[in-house]
């Protein structure tokens, strides 16, 4: 079938992405189903930083390829041997597909599955397969297993995860990645205790998310880091107890001022080796420290291996929330219905496939949260 999609190219194209920009928006092929396969219409996709890092070549990928890995849809065709869904259930993508047997599947780590890590870095789907093509016949690569920019997506049944069909499809995207990360990266992660202290540093979307896991898990203070007021500001409208722009000067001695020598748990999110080492300075002796933020590979982050032993200082790295998304999309969705979890608040911005460029610049300007493309 003949679809619409969002193409990437090349990666690094210079700013403004309104002016460059580095997504095509073009009418491609994409092939039907096969074994283990199943085909979704798309409603809704998110825009994340992680889509941004293979644009500016910080996460360098396979191209071409069609973009977009936080998305939420309608099962439309089964392929074969697909048996625990039916047509017109709604799902949510998991950006890592779970295999289901490698060591980290069958250990309840399938955030580091080995086929599906190995499948999004060849840029196919769980089993090696390419479904999308050219006028030409040309591959086109898959991202993340998911390809969310398009009007339709054939991914591996590994990949979705079935959803309460009365849940928005605008408010469903959110789960697929900066809910399921934000909030993993607290409980999961971190292992978030009652009455904790926590510092967020980096408020995009997954951060704010990671914010309103640390206030639904019980934290008894919660300190956000940023250099961009507004969201400062929004964050304490969230519910954030302090709010601290990392660029001042004394930015860490009000963070140790604020909780006595340090916070229990400090977790990262702006993917900026600098916010790291800030946030790993800022947590507490015998504190943990969390990263989920994806830097360039080539950036090397100072420590002192000393403090790790001397102070028993924990550094720790979260891949999607280190979720089991069949288990964990569905309760952080309970949640959100029982009004513990109002991730809804984390949209600013509805926008239509056309305009995805424009909404990528918007979000390299910081000038968004979470944007989702409800048109296609």
């Amino acid at each position: 079938m003949k679809i619409r999609a969002a193409v990437l190219h090349q990666m690094g194209k210079e700013r403004p992405y309104h002016e460059s920009k580095p997504l095509s928006i073009e009418e491609v092929e994409l092939k039907n189903p096969e074994a283990g396969e199943i085909l979704v219409k798309i409603h809704a996709a998110g825009l994340c930083h992680s889509d941004l890092s293979v644009i500016d070549g910080n996460r360098p990928r396979q191209v071409p390829m069609v973009l977009g890995h936080e998305a939420a849809g309608e099962v439309v065709e089964l392929g074969p041997g697909v048996k625990d869904l039916v047509v017109g259930d709604h799902v949510v993508f998991s950006f890592v597909p779970i295999c289901g047997h490698c060591m980290p599947c069958m250990t309840a780590r399938p955030a580091l599955c080995e086929n599906g890590v190995a499948a999004n870095n060849k840029g196919v789907l769980l089993g090696d397969g390419i479904r999308l093509f050219d006028h030409q016949q040309k591959h086109i690569h898959h991202h993340m297993g998911v390809s969310g920019f398009a009007e339709y997506a054939v991914v591996s049944r590994k990949s979705v995860v079935s959803i309460d069909r009365s849940l928005p499809f605008d408010i469903a995207a959110l789960f697929g990645c900066a809910v399921m990360t934000g909030v993993g990266a607290v409980i999961n992660t971190a292992k978030l205790l009652l009455g904790q202290t926590v510092l967020i540093t980096g408020l995009g979307g997954v951060g704010f998310a990671a914010l309103l896991g640390a206030l639904a898990g019980g934290a008894s203070k919660i300190i956000v880091a940023d250099i961009n007021k507004d969201k400062l500001k929004k964050a304490l409208e969230l519910g954030a107890h302090e709010a601290v722009d990392s660029a001042e000067d004394n930015a860490l001695e009000k963070i140790r001022d604020l909780t006595h020598g340090g916070v229990d748990l400090g977790m990262e999110f702006a993917g900026v080796v600098q916010a790291l080492e800030f946030t790993y300075n800022a947590t507490a002796r015998g504190g943990k420290t969390v990263t989920a933020g994806l830097p360039h590979p080539g950036k090397m982050m100072q420590l002192a291996p000393v403090k790790l032993v001397a102070e028993e200082r924990t550094l720790q790295g979260s891949y999607i929330g280190s979720c089991i998304p069949a288990r964990d999309i569905p309760a952080y969705i309970a949640l959100y219905q029982s009004g513990r979890l109002p991730v809804d608040k984390l949209m600013t911005h509805t926008l239509s496939l056309n305009d995805v460029n424009e909404g990528f610049e918007r979000l390299a300007k910081g000038d968004a949260i979470r944007q989702i493309i409800t048109s296609f």
